[in-house]
Order: C-alpha cells, then sequence, then structure tokens
C-alpha cells in the first residue's frame, strides 16, 4: 500500500497526496433494488493530483477548510465537500482530544470530471486527519467510513491498480501494471454522476474482471479492447464534446487506445513513450487551449 510518511502522533502538519483515479475499462453489470447500479472496473492511479493538507488550527476554531489551485472556485459549497465529510465523520466517530484543525486542499483535478477528484480528496482527507489525529485506524475501518462517504471512496484508499464490483466496495489487487504514460483531456465540462447512469440506456454487461498480467503496454491495450466502457454514449449525449476530446485523442500517432474515464468528462489515451506522451499534450492543448491537458504516468 502507497503511504506518504510515518504515522504521526503529535500533531505536526500532514500532507497527502489525492491523484487522479482512472476507469481503464468500466461495465455496468446490474442494478440494485436501492437503485444503485453494480459495476465492473479496473482502477488505477496518477502521478497528477490534488493535495490535501493538514495543520493544527487555534483553540477554539473547529475544522478550518481552505482551497487554492486552478480547480478551487469551481466547488460547490461547504456542506457538499467530501472534504469536510470525512474529518466531521472522523470526529463523530473517534471523538480526537484536539479537534481544531485547518484543512488546506489544492485542486488540481477538474471537478465532477470522472477522475475520482472529490473521491480522492476524501480519502485523502481520511488517511492524513488519521495520521494527524495518531488513531492508527485499521484498514478495514477507514475503508468502511470510506464507503459511508461514497462508492469510490474505498478504492481511492487503496490507491493502488484494484479490480472493482459491487457498487465500487467489492475490491482486489488487480495484475500488475506495466510502466504507461497517459495523457488527460477535459473539455471543462461538468458531467455529474447520477445523471449519467440515469440516462444509461441498453442491456447489461458481463463483468470481465478476469484478467492475465500484461507485460507491455501493448498486452495491455489488447486486454482492454476487448473492454469497453458502458457510460460513453450517456455521457457524449449530456456532453458531446467528449466526442471531439476522444477524436482529437485517436488523431494523436502515438496514442494506443482512448477512451472516457468513468462518468466523464475525461478522456485518456494510452502511450508507450513519456516523451510522445508529452508531444500530444502540446499538440492537443495548442489545437484546443479551452481544454484541460495533463500528461503523467501511473502511481
Amino acid at each position: 500500500m502507497a503511504t506518504d510518511s510515518t504515522a504521526n502522533h503529535t500533531m505536526e502538519p500532514v500532507s497527502v497526496r489525492a491523484p487522479a483515479k482512472i476507469n481503464l475499462f468500466l461495465h455496468v453489470t446490474g442494478k440494485r433494488a436501492d437503485g444503485y447500479h453494480e459495476i465492473a472496473s479496473l482502477a488505477v492511479f496518477t502521478s497528477f493530483g490534488d493535495t490535501v493538507a493538514i495543520s493544527p488550527a487555534l483553540a477554539g476554531d473547529g475544522i478550518q477548510f481552505y482551497t487554492d489551485g486552478p480547480f478551487a472556485g469551481h466547488m460547490g459549497p461547504d456542506s457538499d465537500n467530501l472534504v469536510l465529510q470525512a474529518a466531521r465523520l472522523l470526529v463523530k466517530t473517534c471523538n480526537p482530544v484536539a479537534q481544531d484543525v485547518a484543512i488546506h486542499l489544492t485542486k488540481r483535478l477538474p471537478v465532477a470530471a470522472g477522475i475520482g477528484g472529490g473521491s480522492s480528496d476524501a480519502a485523502a482527507a481520511l488517511r492524513g486527519l488519521d495520521r494527524y489525529w495518531g488513531l492508527d485506524l485499521p484498514e478495514s475501518q477507514l475503508m468502511e467510513l470510506g464507503l459511508e462517504l461514497g462508492a469510490d471512496v474505498p478504492m481511492c484508499l487503496a490507491r493502488e491498480p484494484v479490480l472493482v464490483n459491487g457498487i465500487g466496495d467489492v475490491l482486489k489487487p488487480a495484475p500488475a501494471m506495466p510502466w504507461v504514460s497517459l495523457v488527460l483531456v477535459n473539455p471543462l465540462v461538468a458531467v455529474p454522476t447520477p445523471t449519467v447512469f440515469k440516462a444509461r440506456t441498453g442491456e447489461f454487461s458481463a463483468p470481465m474482471l478476469d484478467m492475465s498480467e500484461p507485460e507491455t503496454v501493448q498486452d495491455l491495450v489488447e486486454q482492454l479492447l476487448a473492454r469497453h466502457n458502458d457510460l460513453s454514449e450517456a455521457a457524449i449525449s449530456l456532453a458531446p464534446q467528449i466526442s471531439d476530446v476522444l477524436e482529437a485523442m485517436n488523431e494523436q500517432d502515438a496514442c494506443l487506445l482512448a477512451r472516457m474515464s468513468g462518468s466523464g468528462a475525461t478522456c485518456f489515451g494510452l502511450f508507450a513513450d513519456s516523451h510522445e506522451a508529452s508531444l500530444a499534450k502540446k499538440a492537443l492543448h495548442q489545437s484546443h487551449p479551452a481544454w484541460w491537458v495533463e500528461s503523467m504516468s501511473l502511481f
């Protein structure tokens, strides 16, 4: 399991990365009686993302929350923020001695973008506050608390390649991934996940979670080509710009696979070489300067 630092018991500042989560494929396999959809997916995490920094606050200040970064202004009201919800859930559950804390979120990932930004932020807040307050919660309890916050939070707590089942809460380690570069592109259109699921039509898919360990990027791509993202059509019906992103990504000579992540609108391109990914990033930024474009590797 990836970690950012050793356990902290002195309420010294803690900083935790909140990497982007990418669904390399996503099958919708059923719908439960309570309305939640069941999925099967391969989720991986990248070297790029948000940061959650935790530090002491003055006595009596309670939980203080601050944001900066390019997408800080795109966030909704504090009442909807999963970082604050994570902090309040830990206070309610564990009643730490010193509850005055300042939480600083640097928001580099687009909002409602299908790359787990809010869920990854919440997972980082849980891990960071667990360390800051010296709670030393077992992994199973962190996962239970994460699921209370949202179906994607447990996989974001894992922060390593996982095969996902259920509503996002059934996880098992994925085969080891080869080194791969990615380019992420978002047309800066927010696509809320519940709206995409509501717009989805058609039959449910087979899980297809059985995967062999890919030795090369090409091996990985071959396995992914046998799978798909069941939410793409619904997301494109709500945000046609996603089609433009996929077309532009497929025009990059070295792109091995272009696909939408999660519920969109972010799309990814897989590249075998970081130099080729950097060239694609530059080309896409020049041809579509209004889009958000980043290159990165797997975490």
